[in-house]
């Protein structure tokens, strides 16, 4: 089956939709299928061997002056081409990339008008590429927000166009005012023009039926899986540590939806409870500009409270580190403030043995359900958090059996490969209809 899976590029920063788009397609690959990777705004950042075309279409630079400057749609190709180099736009991405929503509004917009966008331009490209140079039997896009491709891609590809929902309501809900209500209006009538759409999770289908006006009928849900290298075997022999400190991690993008405020809390609750050097705080992940004030006082209340030296952090890492941390910690929680659609930290913590304390929405729900790898908490309860931390701390027989449960629950059932698996089988179901 050739399978044209369109994703998008988040600049400099490792995404997790990067890394689930990333996995999915080289599990694909690995199955034999043709699965043409294909990036649209910035090559795709991921901890893992690449799996997608150098050629990228809808280059950053390219569709924000389209949207910015009236005709310079009307200049060479090859130019064009040029500011579309790889090279190029990791350059730019290093040193800027907003992702902000409330500056995107209108660019927004102008994505979903398609063929009447400021972008036709990089429509009609792509269109002209897919449909003369690789010829797919089905196009995947990786979320909603490139719905706008969907009409052109069915009338000229004449083939069906799946599309993946995987956590984008979060950027629709902090659009600008000016642009939400058309945006969404715009989104729910261009869902008419896809075949089949994909979640993350069950309820992440759920509320994107509503959210979208979707009928039940066109959905489907292919979780979330993980490439297993690297990470711990599930015959392993894992010690649960009873000595202090207690080492808590949190794994996530360093910005306030993900919850860092709330693990700091509770971070001074159990030190308070436990005594300074009893806990351990170690964070790890991508820090944006636009969040770095948030990050630098969350550093100087732990100065403040004299944990300093109980708190580490370790920024951004790559594959072989992000193992490391993770095997490092005796407890992850990563308790977002919003409902997460995917939760790919959890599974690498559950991967390794390292049993998880999460917020009771999105989901987690479904995750620590399934799984049996942690415990759930009241949501937005810096309380609920410190006292669900403190509970296994002090039930080491617990940790141990969540360690055991959640490393083989996610080998057996949230691996990349059981992902392609289900992934293959909607593309089936769709084909055949």
């Amino acid at each position: 089956m050739k399978i044209a899976y369109v994703s998008a590029g988040a600049g400099g920063m490792y995404c997790g939709s990067c890394i689930h788009d990333n996995a999915l397609a080289a599990a694909l690959q690995q199955r034999g299928e043709d699965a043409l990777l294909l990036p649209i705004y910035t090559p795709l950042r991921t901890d893992e061997p690449s799996a997608s075309s150098r050629r990228i279409f809808y280059g950053a630079i390219n569709i924000y002056l389209e949207q910015r400057l009236s005709w310079f749609h009307r200049l060479p190709a090859f130019f064009h081409r040029w500011l579309d180099q790889p090279w190029v736009l990791r350059r730019i991405s290093a040193s800027s990339s907003s992702t902000d929503a409330r500056e995107l509004g209108a660019l927004t917009l102008s994505m979903l008008q398609g063929e009447e966008g400021r972008q036709a331009r990089e429509l009609a490209e792509l269109v002209e590429w897919l449909r003369d140079s690789y010829q797919p039997d089905v196009v995947h896009l990786a979320y909603s927000m490139l719905l706008g491709l969907a009409p052109a891609l069915k009338r000229e590809l004449g083939v069906p166009v799946l599309c993946s929902l995987q956590g984008e309501d979060i950027f629709l809900e902090e659009l600008d005012s000016t642009y939400k209500a058309r945006v969404l209006d715009t989104l729910r009538s261009l869902a008419s023009h896809v075949d089949h759409f994909v979640a993350t999770s069950d309820s992440y289908a759920e509320f994107m039926c509503d959210y979208l006006g979707i009928s039940s009928e066109r959905m489907s849900v292919a979780r979330i899986g993980i490439s297993l290298d690297g990470h711990r075997d599930p015959s392993d022999s894992i010690e649960v540590s009873t000595e202090e400190p207690l080492v808590l991690g949190f794994l996530a993008r360093l910005c306030p939806e993900k919850g860092l405020h709330h693990l700091c809390g509770a971070f001074r609750q159990l030190s308070g409870e436990l005594g300074k050097g009893k806990i351990r705080l170690r964070v790890a992940g991508y820090l944006g500009g636009r969040d770095k004030a948030y990050v630098a006082e969350l550093i100087r209340q732990i100065e403040d409270w004299g944990l300093s030296e109980d708190f580490d952090l370790v920024g951004e890492v790559d594959r072989e580190e992000k193992i490391r941390f993770l095997q490092s910690l005796d407890v992850l929680s990563v308790p977002t403030t919003y409902r997460e659609a995917k939760g790919l930290s959890i599974l690498e913590a559950l991967a390794n043995g390292i049993p998880v304390v999460q917020p009771r929405h999105g989901a987690f729900p479904e995750l620590v359900g399934r799984t049996g790898g942690g415990i759930l908490v009241e949501p937005d309860s810096v309380d609920a958090l410190s006292q669900g931390i403190l509970d296994l701390w002090r039930d080491p027989q617990k940790r141990r059996e969540l360690s055991d449960r959640g490393r083989v629950a996610v080998h057996r059932d949230y691996s990349a490969d059981v992902m392609a698996q289900r992934t293959l089988a909607i593309y089936a179901q769709v084909l055949d209809r």
